[in-house]
């Protein structure tokens, strides 16, 4: 997205077309560990059934995908990500059986379930590794693993874990050789050079496909080949793995999808989405320290900066981005400098510092300011790439920087005053993991039972960003073009996308109010209207357009073209009339969009979650009743019969003139338009 790029494709929303399967580009991850989520046995440790009991509150916050860590059988020396067999469940966390019915039960609430295939290695205590280190040197099960007679081979290779390991070699005395490990020495990394690991890989991706799995993440990808005379990350062999990997899904599977982890620069990180024939989608992890950066220096540049320098992903592919995750803040894709200011400015105490980066939650990094909470949020959920978020960041969960590790931030969700936190019926003593109890974090007082029915809590405002997020196709798809006001403290922005109008997007990153003019002289005409509030703003003239921001204010306008008399940015359903009735998901969107224009429309005030069309029940040749269902985040469902009426485009444009607001799509044989209003 360099700058000399922006110029050229900015006046040119992105058009899409032929990808029915690309479900990932829409949707907000939600991120969670089962341990961390509801105990349902009262052992102290979440499990599948309690996660299963918690989905109608997935469902209700929103999100449209679950990215599960690891639930596989582990020593749990890194979080699980030291696997110790890869095709069954965790004992403390259930069985099989019981992943079935989960699986079943986030599909029955229409929310995808994304699990971990973590290819680069496995725990010591997996039984391919204890077969390798028994086996003769040289031979295909020693061969597994990748094993050296000395420990100063790949020496250009960096050690990721600083404060932990001083070598990427371990001694192993009953194989009597050195053995390979890109993170901790328990973590023996698998040998890609052998054809029979990845053949070993693909069978685990199988496995979890063919039981329903939506989509792999696939960890630490940059490491998975090793070469002499590198640094051992993005090496071509690694990506010649991957391009195998992905033919076997696509030749097996329909509307799946492969998500890389490289924390890499963004030109680096890209190569993962190869040709649009490796990984669907890509985690972006220099956006995230910079939108902090930006927060911190009240300036808009690190963001555009980073920006900048990445590349758009190839059709059919997605970034995904994030503020906090299981892991720290990573600070190793910026430079000595940026890394310095970081520290200072959100890891004072060197207990919050691990490795090269923060162990930090989201709100105890931004000192519980709200305000800010908000504002890196809005940025998250409106910047390009699919958005992901971190279980209780939602709520505004606290961290624990004593318990070690990163285990800060993996502390049991928050549910409710009671004990516990409403996590578990065991002995508190007994939890995995200790509660936050640190005074402004407590969970008495930060927990889902007190947020849920308050309408001003940090939880009500996520929901309805979440359903803005959802229902603004174009943050998910749309093209993105970075205006410059003189204001340096002001980040504008405006997202396009065809057949759905353009947003706007303007952030004020300073701690005081601002005042800013923004060049919007190419939509002149336009109608501004804050998307949270649907209030519409003054048209946009051919004169700089004047905004005023509160401290760490922002905010998101539908730039609506109708409103000031005109439809061009009314959305083009495609295929004729009767195929436009069948096709109930676009029409629902068009109808999403037209319905708060309309005097009698209930929901005004409210932030609509969903619009469906239940039914299009054909009145004559060219009329209709459709019978749509409105959710909101907060309140009741409405009801309403909507009669609509298709017309040729000469019929269009004066029935327009004369009653604006009426023409509710554009067809290819016509229009669809208000019967109502019809003559």
């Amino acid at each position: 997205m360099s700058r000399g790029q922006r110029g050229e494709r900015s006046a040119a929303p992105v058009t899409v077309e032929g990808l029915p399967d690309a479900w990932y580009r829409d949707a907000v991850i939600y991120e969670l560990h089962v341990r961390a989520f509801a105990d349902s046995n009262g052992d102290g440790i979440g499990d599948f059934t309690g996660l299963s009991h918690k989905l109608d509150y997935l469902a209700e916050l929103g999100i449209t995908a679950i990215w599960l860590l690891p639930f596989y059988p582990s020593p749990l020396r890194d979080d699980g990500y030291d696997i110790a067999e890869y095709r069954t469940v965790n004992p403390d966390y259930g069985d099989i059986r019981a992943f079935k019915r989960f699986l079943a039960a986030a599909h029955e609430r229409s929310l995808r379930v994304i699990t971990e295939l973590v290819v680069n290695h496995t725990s010591d205590q997996h039984p391919w590794f204890q077969r390798a280190r028994r086996a003769p040197a040289g031979s295909p099960e020693r061969d597994f693993y990748v094993w050296s007679d000395n420990a100063d081979r790949y020496a250009d290779a960096r050690i990721i874990f600083q404060d932990f390991e001083t070598s990427n070699w371990t001694w192993d005395p009953l194989a009597e050789q050195y053995f390979w490990h890109r993170f901790y020495s328990h973590q023996p990394d698998l040998n890609f050079a052998n054809p029979a690991v990845e053949h070993a890989v693909l069978d685990v991706l199988d496995h979890w496909l063919d039981m329903g799995v939506d989509g792999l993440r696939l960890d630490a990808v940059p490491y998975l080949h090793e070469a002499e005379g590198t640094s051992c990350e993005n090496l071509p062999a690694t990506h010649e793995t991957l391009k195998r990997v992905r033919a076997h899904m696509d030749r097996s599977y329909e509307g799946r999808m492969l998500l890389a982890e490289a924390n890499q620069w963004p030109e680096d990180a890209a190569a993962y989405f190869g040709d649009g024939d490796e990984c669907h989608m890509n985690f972006h992890f220099p956006v995230m320290p910079r939108l902090f950066m930006s927060l911190r220096l009240e300036h808009r540049t690190p963001i555009v900066d980073i920006m900048d320098q990445t590349p758009d992903p190839p059709e059919g592919g997605q970034w995904a981005t994030f503020l906090r995750n299981h892991d720290e803040l990573t600070l190793e894709m910026v430079t000595d400098e940026e890394r310095d200011l970081m520290l200072r400015a959100y890891a004072s105490d060197v207990e919050m510092r691990i490795n090269l980066g923060i162990r930090r939650r989201l709100a105890p990094l931004l000192g519980n300011d709200r305000r800010k909470i908000e504002l890196l949020n809005a940025l998250l959920f409106s910047l390009p790439g699919t958005p992901v978020v971190y279980y209780g960041d939602e709520i505004g969960m606290g961290d624990n920087v004593y318990l070690g590790d990163r285990n800060g931030v993996r502390t049991p969700m928050q549910w409710s005053a009671d004990r516990n936190a409403g996590f578990s019926a065991a002995n508190p003593h007994r939890l995995y993991l200790p509660l936050i109890t640190e005074q402004a974090y407590h969970y008495e007082s930060v927990n889902v039972e007190a947020q849920a029915s308050d309408p001003s809590s940090l939880l009500s405002w996520m929901r309805q960003l979440i359903a803005l997020r959802t229902r603004h196709r174009v943050l998910g798809r749309g093209s993105i073009e970075f205006l410059e006001p003189e204001n340096h403290h002001v980040l504008a922005f405006l997202r396009a996308l065809e057949g759905e109008p353009t947003l706007l997007c303007v952030a004020n990153l300073s701690r005081l109010a601002q005042q800013v003019d923004i060049d919007l002289r190419d939509h002149a005409g336009a109608v501004p209207v804050e998307a949270f509030s649907n209030n519409r703003f003054r048209p946009i003239e051919d004169r700089p357009y004047p905004l005023t921001l509160a401290p760490y204010g922002f905010f998101w306008f539908t730039l609506d073209v109708g409103l000031a008399g005109g439809d061009v940015g009314l959305p083009h359903l495609h295929g004729s009339w009767a195929e436009v009735l069948r096709r109930r998901a676009p029409l629902a969107r068009a109808v999403a969009a037209w319905l708060p224009t309309r005097r009698w429309y209930a929901g005004k005030g409210a932030t609509l979650r969903e619009t469906v069309v239940e039914e299009a029940v054909p009145m004559g040749a060219d009329v209709a009743i459709l019978l749509v269902r409105t959710s909101y985040t907060e309140g009741d469902d409405h009801r309403y019969a909507v009669p609509v009426l298709h017309v040729d485009e000469t019929r269009a444009g004066p029935i327009e003139q004369r009653h604006v607001g009426a023409t509710i799509a554009h067809l290819d044989d016509g229009a669809l338009i208000d019967a109502m209003v019809a003559e």
